[in-house]
């Protein structure tokens, strides 16, 4: 149940040229992210093909990695894999990220309680970026990655966000806000989407009904947590969640509540 999207930039315009820095640093992210894709050794083709790049490109990038310690190749047809370093890194981060390590036992209750699929996410620009996910326990569940971005009008943690604004400044950020159809179920009229977020407002939390995954459904609510306005969502397939809407509401805005205390 996961979900890519693009972007387009209009007939006959060019995308913006990035500054040759930024460039780099989104190529890098993007050969990491191919081997994790592909989950074996790449050739110097293969991966320039995979971030999009010229391969004399690719090879300085390698080699520049090679010499930090994040890569090594392998003699046998020149193929690429990286080290462990870059794991090693992230979860040393990780494990020390202040916000995480305080609300995580919360998440980790709310999924035991449920056996759905758990999101923490925070509000960025027009968009919810997924800060944490614990998977459920389900057979068939709800699947995403930390760091994945949802756009706010599609997505449940991305209408909470917009339910902890009112009057004119809801209206405006409506006004601004891109409502792109992300399926056949996603809201895109801004007066029908107005209605759903008031309707939210009034009931203490906000639903999607397959309008960022088809046949997902999703509950969602915001709490201010250490001084940060954060979304708290449980997801899982439509049938299951609506036979067991009454239930899940109230754990999770109990779980809600936990999390605001912290």
């Amino acid at each position: 149940m996961k979900q890519s999207s693009s972007v387009s930039t209009g007939v006959g315009q060019k995308a913006p040229s990035r500054p040759e820095s930024v460039k780099t640093a989104a190529r890098t992210l993007s050969l990491f992210e191919s081997f994790a894709e592909a989950q074996t050794p790449l050739s110097l083709t293969d991966l320039a093909k995979r971030i999009d790049a010229p391969v004399s490109s690719c090879h300085a990038l390698v080699k520049t990695l090679q010499s930090l310690g994040y890569v090594y190749v392998l003699e046998q047809k020149k193929r690429v894999y990286p080290t462990k370093r870059l794991l090693q890194i992230a979860q040393s981060i990780a494990s020390h990220d202040p916000l995480l390590e305080s609300v995580s036992p919360v998440l980790q209750d709310l999924r035991d309680a449920l056996g759905e699929t758990v999101i923490l996410g925070k509000r960025q620009d027009y968009s919810v970026v997924y800060l944490d996910i614990i998977e459920g326990t389900h057979t068939v569940r709800y699947a995403a990655n930390p760091g994945d971005a949802k756009p706010l009008h599609s997505s449940a943690i991305g209408k909470a966000m917009l339910g902890e604004e009112s009057g004119v400044r809801l209206q405006s950020l409506l006004e601004r806000l891109p409502l792109p159809s992300v399926t056949s179920s996603t809201i895109t009229d801004r007066d029908q989407l107005l209605d759903d977020i008031l309707n939210g407002q009034r009931r203490g939390y906000f639903v999607t009904r397959g309008e960022n995954v088809d046949d997902v459904m999703a509950l969602a609510i915001a709490r201010p947590v250490f001084g940060e306005t954060l979304g708290l969502a449980i997801a899982g397939p439509m049938e299951r969640m609506s036979r067991h809407y009454e239930r899940y509401r109230e754990t999770l805005i109990r779980h809600g509540d936990r999390l605001a205390s912290l």
